[in-house]
Formats: C-alpha cells, sequence, structure tokens
C-alpha cells in the first residue's frame, strides 16, 4: 500500500499535528477554518490535495469538530483524495453505548458510522469502550478501526515518577486500564465500586486490594470529565490511610471549575497524556500514533 504524501490538520492544533508529522518525516498541511456571524463554518483545503492522505483531529469539542471533518472528508473525495485515515487521539462520543431510557440516542454507534462513512481508517488511543470489546464495533461502514493503548507509556511515566505507589482504578469501567497501567510500572493495584446517581453524582467504595495505609496512591482512568469520581475515590483513600493521591489518566477533559474542584477534593496532580492540551500534558502521543500508523499500514 502506498503511503500517506500529506498530513492534514486543523490550525488550532498545529503542534500536536507538527510532532506526528515530524515521527513520520510526512509534510503538515493546514486546513482553513472561519466562522460566519451565524455560526456556519466555511472551510477550505490546502489544494492540490495527493490521492492519500492522513487527517489529524483530536475530537474535543465534538460537535464542531464533526460538522469540521464531515466538511473537509467530502471536500478531499472531491478533489481526488482516494485513501483518507482520520487520526483521532481523543474519540468522542463513545461513552453513550446504551439507551438507558426510552428515546436516547446510542451516540457511539451513530458517531461512529457518521466517521467509518467518511473515512477509510480511523485510528484513536485508549477509546471509551465498556459494553463492547473492539473499535470496529463501533466505527462502521467498512472502515479499518485502529485502538492504540497509552497503557505502557502511563506505566513507564508512574514508574519514574511515584516508583512506590498504590494504583487504584476509581471504579469498575477503569478495571482494564489500571490493570494494563499497573502490569507496565509493576505496581500494585486495586479497583473501587462505583454507584452512579445522575451525570455528575457518584458515590464510590473500596472492594478490597492492598492496603493504601502510609502509601501514595495513583488514581488510573482513560478519562477525567466532570472529575467527580476521581474526588470520591481521592476521598475513600484519604480515609484508607493514603499520604498522597495523584491521578493520571489518557485523556484529560476536566478544566476550569472542574479542574479547580478535582484539586479541592484531594486530587493533587492529574497528570495526562497530550491527546488534548492540558496543563497535565506530560506523555507524548506522538511516538504511539507514529508506530500505530506504520504496523496498520497507514503510513
Amino acid at each position: 500500500m502506498d503511503a500517506p504524501r500529506v498530513l492534514l490538520h486543523f490550525a488550532d492544533q498545529d503542534e500536536a499535528a507538527g510532532r506526528l508529522a515530524a515521527e513520520l518525516s510526512l509534510p503538515c498541511a493546514a486546513i482553513e477554518t472561519r466562522r460566519f456571524p451565524d455560526g456556519e463554518t466555511l472551510l477550505r483545503l490546502p489544494v492540490p490535495v495527493p490521492s492519500r492522505a492522513l487527517l489529524f483531529c483530536s475530537l474535543g469539542a465534538p460537535d464542531a469538530r464533526l460538522v469540521e471533518l464531515l466538511l473537509a472528508a467530502c471536500t478531499a473525495r472531491e478533489h481526488g483524495v482516494a485513501h483518507l485515515a482520520l487520526v483521532a487521539p481523543y474519540l468522542c462520543y463513545m461513552r453513550q453505548d446504551m439507551a438507558f431510557r426510552p428515546g436516547e440516542a446510542v451516540s457511539q454507534r451513530i458517531v461512529g458510522g457518521f466517521l467509518g462513512g467518511l473515512f477509510d481508517a480511523v485510528l484513536t488511543v485508549d477509546p471509551h469502550l465498556h459494553r463492547i470489546d473492539r473499535l470496529e464495533q463501533a466505527v462502521t461502514g467498512g472502515a479499518q478501526a485502529i485502538a492504540l493503548t497509552a497503557a505502557a507509556e502511563l506505566g513507564a511515566f508512574v514508574a519514574r515518577t511515584a516508583p512506590d505507589a498504590v494504583l487504584v482504578g476509581p471504579d469498575e469501567e477503569s478495571a482494564q486500564w489500571v490493570a494494563a497501567v499497573a502490569s507496565h510500572a509493576q505496581r500494585p493495584h486495586a479497583v473501587f465500586v462505583k454507584t452512579r446517581h445522575g451525570d455528575r453524582e457518584v458515590d464510590v467504595v473500596a472492594d478490597g486490594g492492598p492496603s493504601l495505609a502510609g502509601r501514595p496512591v495513583v488514581l488510573v482512568d482513560d478519562i477525567a470529565s466532570s472529575g467527580r469520581t476521581l474526588v470520591k475515590a481521592a476521598a475513600v483513600c484519604r480515609a484508607a490511610g493514603a499520604v498522597s493521591v495523584d491521578a493520571i489518566v489518557t485523556h484529560a477533559l476536566c478544566a476550569g471549575d472542574d479542574l479547580d474542584a478535582l484539586h479541592a477534593g484531594g486530587v493533587g496532580r492529574l497528570w495526562s497524556t497530550d491527546s488534548l492540551p492540558h496543563g497535565g500534558n506530560v506523555v507524548p502521543l506522538a511516538p504511539l500514533l507514529a508506530r500505530g500508523l506504520r504496523e496498520h499500514g497507514l503510513a
């Protein structure tokens, strides 16, 4: 398969795209966008566009991004792009994987199908999958669906930075991530049990595992969104005698008042990959993304 000849990206993600382009020895080309007064997007691709291309776009602020991807992918096809792969370090809309009440949209299936119809391949890192086993069950339409994991990179950071820590998954959904990160960090781990009372109200309790008394703790999860679950888990850790509580996640969405509340609630440092710009970015993803693209024949 011929290699892509350009990495397309949106101007506000030029630094992250540039790091990946450097890893792949590919030229970068920015997609121009501007907003009309009513909020509509005007988009212009850098033409001409080669027949094979990568499009880098991490999907924070997802609703606006999805429209930009629709415009960019369709315009790329009109200009002769035969193979277009999306590199989305953070993949949005993966958490709603079933209808919990009548009439709810199963957004994972809808957005996954939308992206699968636009792109020949979709590559991401640690997507929020729980009731399905593989990304291709969400990203449909014939697209190649590739889910990488940053567990080794997160584990290596924890091993360097908190070598004496016990790793804790704040809820059952985090079990797959904390187990993998703990294996790479060669640290003991535990998983708490969560009861959700709404979008922002949860209770967390410990359910066995190593003693936390007198030990530093690092909470591990795929996403920090509102941070409420991490705050509840931190309180349990402190009550169990932990001397410090930090957290590491693949995707840090938590910002503003939520981030302040996270720290006020007993979480010291929030570390993350650079899948989304955040003050806690400590783990670069460009090497992992480049390896994944090469291993799957996309670069």
